[in-house]
């Protein structure tokens, strides 16, 4: 299982007048460099079958831009357990139902960046998970059973405008 973990894009800075923080929509600028970021990065994610993302509207146009790029006509779903202040864990029954699939979630920081610490079992995340960065993990489809789960590993950490990495440190 691949799971494909992005930061939303670059959001205006204030919500638009009457709205909430949820309404903040991507800034133009943003959807093109994301675009581009994303579309570098295609051959390396390869088919996917589900995109999730939180609510809100920067995540879900971000979404949009990513499963575009990656030609997706599967599923894209709105998930409540991507939300800001969801706890982690409570994306992984999510991530249980998909095991043999490669999928994305699309979401927001602080959360990008400690559900990759969680799948991947270190201790805090090395990098900033900037706007538009994509965190590429691999888990075990499965393990035997009552043994603990197989340790994830990273595939790739790409930072719009930086070099994709292959190890972070």
């Amino acid at each position: 299982m691949r799971i494909f973990l992005v930061r939303h894009g670059e959001a205006d800075a204030e919500a638009p007048e009457g709205l909430g923080d949820e309404a903040r929509a991507l800034t133009a600028k943003a959807r093109a460099s994301t675009a581009a970021h994303f579309a570098s990065l295609a051959e390396r994610i390869g088919p996917i079958s589900l995109v999730l993302t939180s609510p809100l509207v920067r995540t879900v146009q971000t979404a949009q831009l990513l499963s575009t790029i990656l030609k997706h006509e599967g599923t894209l779903r709105v998930h409540r357990c991507l939300l800001p202040d969801m706890p982690v864990g409570a994306v992984t029954p999510v991530i249980d139902d998909h095991t043999g699939e490669n999928i994305v979630l699309v979401g927001h920081q602080p959360s990008m960046g400690a559900l990759a610490t969680h799948l991947l079992g270190i201790q805090s995340f090395p990098k900033q998970v900037n706007p538009g960065t994509i965190i590429a993990i691999e888990r075990p489809d499965s393990t035997e059973p009552g043994a603990a789960p197989a340790p994830a590993k990273l595939l790739f950490f790409a930072a719009p405008g930086q070099q994709v990495l292959d190890v972070i440190q």
